[in-house]
This record gives C-alpha cells, structure tokens and sequence, in this order.
C-alpha cells in the first residue's frame, strides 16, 4: 500500500482525570479517585474508534487539579513528536476538567499547532451507571478528523471549545464548560462536526518549535500569584508577596493578576498595594473577576491586561511571558 493510500493516524495521549476514574460503587459519580483506568482501556468497545489507525500512549495518571511543570513538560513533548509524523491526523489528549483550561491554553499558545490537538474529559468516572467519558471520547475523534481542523480546542458534552476562551462554569453537570459571549466553537452531532466559529490560529511552520524548546528547557515556572478584588478587600495578601521578596527574592513572586470587580475596579486599598508591588519590581497585570466579557480599557487603567484573558489564563500566559516563553 501507498503511502497515500495509508490511513491517517490518530495519536491518543492519556493523562488521568475522572475519565479515568474509578469509584468503589457503581453509583458514586463524586467519591472516586481520578487517574486509575488506563487510556487503552477507555477506548475498548466503542464503535466510534473501531478500526481506527491508533497510537495510544499513557503520558500521566493524575487528578488534574495536581498538574505540574513537569507533567505538562512530558505532555508537551510526546505531542511535538506527534505532531512531527506526516501520517498523524490529530491527536486526541485525555484530562481532568478542572485545569483542562489551562492546559488547553498552554498548548495553543506555545505550539499553534496546525494538526488538530483536541482535549476531552469527563464529569463522571468510568465506573459510573452511566460514564460520559465514551461520548466525549467519540466526539473527539469526530473533531479530530473534521475537514480543516487545526489548533486546540476542548470537546465535552457535545460541545468544542477553542482553547483560548473555554473556562468551567459549573462543577458537577456533564456539560461544564462555557466559551462566554462567543459561544462555542462548533458542536457534535452525531459522529459529525456542525461548526460555527473559526478554528485557532495556526503557526504557518506547523508549531512553533523555538517556543516548545522554551518551554521544555524551563526548571519552573516565573511565580505569578492570582488576587481577586472583593468588598472590604485590603492589600494583606499583596504585602505578604512583598515581604517573601524582600526576604527569599530568588523564590520569590514575580508576577501578579488581579481579577477586577466589573470593568476591572479595584477596592482602594488593594489598589494602594498592587502599586507598591509594582515600584517593587512585580509585573501586575488586571483581569475582571465577571465570567463574560473582558476588560475595557480606559485612560485611568492602573495596570495593563493582557488582552482579555480570563484570570486563570492571564496567570498563566503573564508567568509563559516572565519565564521567556
């Protein structure tokens, strides 16, 4: 055979997640323990992924709320190499719901993949009465081999999401995610994509190969704390940073988001204190602690956002930046 006659290949890569979880009793969808199942067992019996050209490979089992440096490091790895091979359509990432987000973000922002890099998950483990992890497995492979696909996006509940705005907005239903005021990418009917918005932006090299060598070669993560502005709210925790600074300035915090009130408003006395950090030499950076929408500039914004972000990915994009990636 050809090699243009050879399927093209899809590379599945597992990470745990309540996907991959198992509970003692059928019925708890909430007591169980993330990260048990391995990937190739999740794929067993689903007529979706039958036949398919597959490459599986187990990267972490972990709950997703522990992500780390180094797991993301080894994820990040195993996908450049993927996404390298001429014969890969896609590659599909199995994660927990809870930093799936984050994740999603790291991947699109560092790499810009052309080839279609889709995350999904699951609410409900895999011993559940009734798992939806099989669905979302399915719909991802649907995203995967869609027409045009290219960059990161999160399937679950039936819906994509790109990278860039899907958050979790609720923590127990099976479809938890939301793209705001946007939407959602497309959504999946059936085994097929029914799309609505465009699909992430794409490095015209494929990835961006300088950045993820960045990235891999980094020991840890520039420290960037997240701050949310409230009633009554004080600079306490601010003053605190600014004390491990004077104290530790090796480990020391090196960034700051601070998720706004409405259109990005500060309590005074927190904004007294974010100042003080900056003429310490801490890089602040403002979010809106609203789930929709985005910061509007003004002339008297105190410290720039970058560029609507929500505040967990301004944390995480604002420590990429102060780490050199």
């Amino acid at each position: 055979m050809s090699d243009a006659a050879q399927p093209r290949r899809v590379v599945i890569l597992g990470t745990g997640g309540t996907i991959a979880g198992r509970a003692t009793q059928a019925g708890d969808n909430v007591g169980y323990k993330a990260g048990q199942v391995p990937v190739q067992d999740l794929l067993a019996g689903l007529p979706a992924w039958a036949g398919q050209a597959v490459d599986v490979e187990q990267v972490a089992q972990i709950n997703s709320k522990d992500m780390t440096l180094p797991v993301w490091q080894a994820l990040m790895a195993r996908l450049v190499i993927h996404l390298q091979r001429p014969e890969v359509a896609g590659v599909v990432i199995t994660h927990g719901t809870d930093t799936i987000e984050e994740t999603a973000w790291l991947l699109q922002r560092v790499l810009q993949p052309a080839t279609p890099v889709v995350l999904t998950c699951a609410m409900r483990p895999a011993t559940a009465v009734s798992p939806d992890g099989p669905q979302n497995l399915s719909d991802a492979l649907a995203v995967v081999r869609a027409p045009g696909a290219c960059g990161v996006s999160v399937v679950c509940g039936g819906q994509v999401h790109p990278a860039r705005d899907v958050a979790k907005v609720h923590p127990y239903r099976v479809q938890p995610f939301s793209s705001g005021e946007a939407g959602p990418l497309g959504v999946v009917e059936e085994g097929r994509l029914r799309r609505f918005r465009d699909w992430p932006r794409a490095h015209p090299d494929g990835l961006d190969a300088p950045a993820a060598g960045r990235f891999a070669a980094l020991g840890a993560l520039a420290r960037v704390a997240w701050v949310t502005s409230h009633a009554d709210a004080d600079g306490s925790l601010v003053d605190a940073l600014l004390l491990q600074v004077a104290q530790s300035p090796g480990q020391a915090c090196r960034g700051i988001v601070v998720a706004g009130t409405g259109n990005g408003s500060l309590h005074e006395r927190l904004q007294a204190a974010l100042h003080r950090a900056r003429d310490a030499g801490i890089v602040v950076a403002l979010a809106t602690r609203c789930t929709e929408g985005s910061v509007v500039g003004w002339p008297a914004q105190p410290f720039p956002d970058l560029d609507g972000l929500s505040p967990a990915k301004a944390r995480l994009e604002l420590s990429l930046r102060l780490s050199g990636v």
